[in-house]
């Protein structure tokens, strides 16, 4: 294999419960934990939310933040990969504060508002643990993830003056769209780490027909731009396990 494969693993998300999967890292503890196992295990990237220690409710505090991250930079070498994306119920404000603040070698930057839908998988829990929970998923039909274009432009001067690179997070085709645009006015420049996420209800499909075109978006408006992207899948949403150069990108059969 002439490329590398570069394995990223986001950690505790913020879409997720504490009722869906008692494997949900929450704590600070927990979420140190697990970034150190998941770097000795090989990931080269540590995607990191925060979540509130006594129930899991997503935070963009940086004082949350402050409890994990020193331990995670002592205990392993991966590259730390900070949200700006946070949740969809947070204003970039608090999205971005945590970034600002700790100055990550990456962050995420989502490329375009969505609608972010995960409400169906209440209807299959009888019994919430927390009682932010219920409410956070079932009114996910309710939910815009805002990522104008206005944002994106303050989230990209906003930490590239500290020397921070992005991870591209696109969930549909026009956010590759969005990502050229920025190209044309250079506020970006290569070589792009682009994450292309499939599944969620609001994005593009997990299937064929999902894949297709957004791996012939990358070939097409943003060429130039886009040197290396992830092709994830999956039934609901699969993130970043494994990236390539786009010519060489395929979708699965």
């Amino acid at each position: 294999m002439s490329n590398k494969v570069i394995i990223s693993c986001a950690i505790t998300g913020a879409m997720h419960t504490p009722t869906m999967s008692d494997a949900l890292p929450i704590t600070p503890a927990q979420i140190a934990a697990q970034s150190i196992e998941a770097a000795a295990a090989g990931a080269a990237i540590i995607h990191l939310h925060a979540r509130k220690p006594a129930d899991g409710e997503p935070t963009g505090s940086p004082e949350v933040y402050s409890q994990f991250l020193p331990e995670i930079h002592r205990q392993c070498d991966a590259v730390i990969n900070l949200t700006t994306g946070g949740s969809p119920t947070m204003t970039v404000a608090d999205r971005l504060a945590a970034a600002i603040r700790f100055k990550p070698e990456m962050c995420s930057l989502n490329m375009g508002s969505m609608n972010f839908a995960i409400f169906p998988a209440a209807n299959r829990v009888k019994q919430w643990k927390y009682a932010w929970e219920e409410g956070y998923v079932r009114n996910s039909d309710d939910f815009i993830f805002r990522n104008t274009f206005r944002d994106i432009k303050y989230i990209l001067e906003t930490m590239t003056e500290s020397g921070t690179k992005f991870e591209h997070e696109c969930y549909d085709v026009g956010h590759l769209y969005n990502l050229a645009h920025f190209l044309e006015n250079r506020l970006v420049k290569p070589p792009f780490f682009v994450q292309l996420i499939f599944g969620i209800l609001g994005g593009i499909g997990a299937d064929r027909a999902g894949q297709l075109p957004m791996v012939g978006a990358c070939g097409g408006p943003a060429s130039d731009a886009v040197s290396d992207a992830s092709c994830p899948h999956g039934r609901q949403c699969a993130r970043g396990s494994r990236r390539q150069p786009v010519h060489r990108a395929r979708p699965a059969g």
